[in-house]
C-alpha cells in the first residue's frame, strides 16, 4: 500500500505529467537515441533544454525532416502534451465552483482562443483537423480524427473527480481531437491505473488489474511490455548487457512503420498507442521500485527519444501519484516555467481545495 498522503498523490500526478513532459522539450521528435545521449554528453539528463538545445536548435523527426517543432518555447517549457494538459488545468478551475461533469462543447472556445493566441507548440494533425471541424459546425459529438496516436490530457482531472468511471470519462472527452479505439483506450488505461495507485495500490499490481479488465488489445500489449521489463532484469540476457537497453527493449516491440518519407519508424517510439502503450508500461515497472524510481524513469524517457513526450505524460501520472510530488527533484520544481501558476489553479479544484 501507498503511504504518502492523498494529496501529495494528487499533486504528484499532476506535476509528474507536467515535469515529465518539461523534460522532453529538447529531445522531443529526436529518434536517435545516440545522438541525444552525444548532446547532453553521455549521461542523463539533468535539467531542462530548450528545444533542439546542444542538437543544433532542431530535432529529427524522421519522415518529418529536421526542424524545430516547438519555435514558441524555452528550457522550462511544456510540449504540446503539457500544454494540453494545463489548458484541461485551465478549464476544470474555470469549472469548479459548483463541480460539474466535464463538458467538451463548453471547453472548446477556451481551446480555440489558445491555439489561435499563445500556444507555441507543434500543432498535431489531428488537432488542426478538429480545428477545422469546429470552424465547419461539425456537432461536438462527431470532432477528431482516426490517428491512432496516444495524447493524454486529464492529469488535473485526478484532483477534481473521484471514482474511477468519472476519470476515464475525462480521459475519453479530454482526447476529443482523436477518434481512434486504441488511442482512446490508451487514455482510458492510465486513467484507471492512475486512480487505482492514488487509492494506494502499487503500479505493476493496478497495471495488470487494469489490462485484465480491459482485455483484448491492451492485455496483450501490458503482457509485451511485462515481459519485456523482465528480460531486460535478467542479468544473464542479452538485452540487459547492452549500453541502450532502454532504447532497443522499446523498439523491439513494435514493428517497422513506412510512412512513406525518407526513413522507416519503429513504432515503440513514436506517438501510436501499439507502441506508446507499452513503452510507457516499460518505463513505469523497470523504475517504479527503484530508488530515485520517478527520476530515473524520467530522464530514461527523454534520452530514448522519439514521441517521448507522449510516454512522458503518462509515466509522469503514474509515478508521480506513487511517489507523490516530493518525488520531483527541488531543481526540477524550481525551474518548471508554470509550476507556480499551475499549483494556484490545482489548488482550485475539490479535492484539493483548503
Amino acid at each position: 500500500m501507498n503511504s504518502i498522503s492523498k494529496e501529495q498523490s494528487i499533486r504528484g500526478t499532476f506535476f509528474g505529467a507536467i515535469v515529465a513532459d518539461a523534460l522532453c522539450l529538447g529531445s522531443h521528435y529526436e529518434y536517435d537515441a545516440i545522438k541525444i545521449h552525444e548532446a547532453y554528453g553521455n549521461r542523463p539528463l539533468e535539467k531542462f533544454m530548450s528545444p533542439g538545445e546542444l542538437m543544433g536548435g532542431q530535432t529529427h523527426g524522421i519522415g518529418w525532416g529536421e526542424r524545430n517543432y516547438h519555435p514558441g518555447k524555452k528550457a522550462g517549457g511544456t510540449t504540446d502534451y503539457g500544454d494540453y494538459n494545463i489548458l484541461v488545468l485551465e478549464h476544470l478551475a474555470a469549472t469548479a465552483d459548483p463541480p460539474r461533469p466535464f463538458s467538451v462543447a463548453e471547453m472548446i472556445p477556451h481551446w480555440m482562443n489558445r491555439l489561435e493566441n499563445d500556444w507555441g507548440s507543434w500543432i498535431c494533425t489531428m488537432t488542426k483537423e478538429t480545428y477545422a471541424q469546429v470552424k465547419q459546425g461539425v456537432p461536438t459529438e462527431r470532432l477528431g480524427g482516426y490517428s491512432n496516436a496516444m495524447a493524454l490530457r486529464h492529469a488535473a482531472a485526478h484532483a477534481y473527480y473521484e471514482t474511477e468511471e468519472e476519470l476515464v470519462e475525462v480521459a475519453r472527452k479530454s482526447m476529443f481531437t482523436h477518434l481512434n479505439d486504441e488511442a482512446l483506450g490508451g487514455g482510458e488505461f492510465f486513467a484507471r491505473v492512475t486512480c487505482r495507485v492514488i487509492k494506494g495500490e502499487a503500479p505493476a499490481v493496478a497495471i495488470q488489474d487494469v489490462a485484465a479488465q480491459m482485455g483484448g488489445f491492451f492485455e496483450v500489449k501490458t503482457a509485451q511490455a511485462i515481459a519485456k521489463a523482465k528480460e531486460e532484469a535478467d542479468p544473464e540476457s542479452d538485452l540487459s548487457k547492452e549500453a541502450f537497453s532502454d532504447d532497443l527493449a522499446l523498439t523491439s516491440m513494435a514493428r517497422l512503420w513506412d510512412v512513406g518519407r525518407s526513413e522507416p519508424i519503429k513504432v515503440g517510439k513514436a506517438s501510436p498507442t501499439e507502441g506508446t502503450l507499452p513503452g510507457t508500461l516499460y518505463f513505469i515497472l523497470k523504475y517504479a521500485d527503484q530508488e530515485d524510481g520517478l527520476k530515473k524513469a524520467f530522464q530514461a524517457n527523454t534520452m530514448v527519444g522519439g514521441d517521448n513526450a507522449s510516454r512522458a505524460i503518462a509515466i509522469g501520472m503514474v509515478l508521480g501519484a506513487y511517489r507523490g510530488v516530493d518525488a520531483i527533484p527541488q531543481a526540477w520544481r524550481k525551474t518548471l516555467d508554470q509550476w507556480d501558476y499551475c499549483e494556484e489553479l490545482l489548488s482550485q479544484l475539490p479535492l484539493l481545495r483548503g
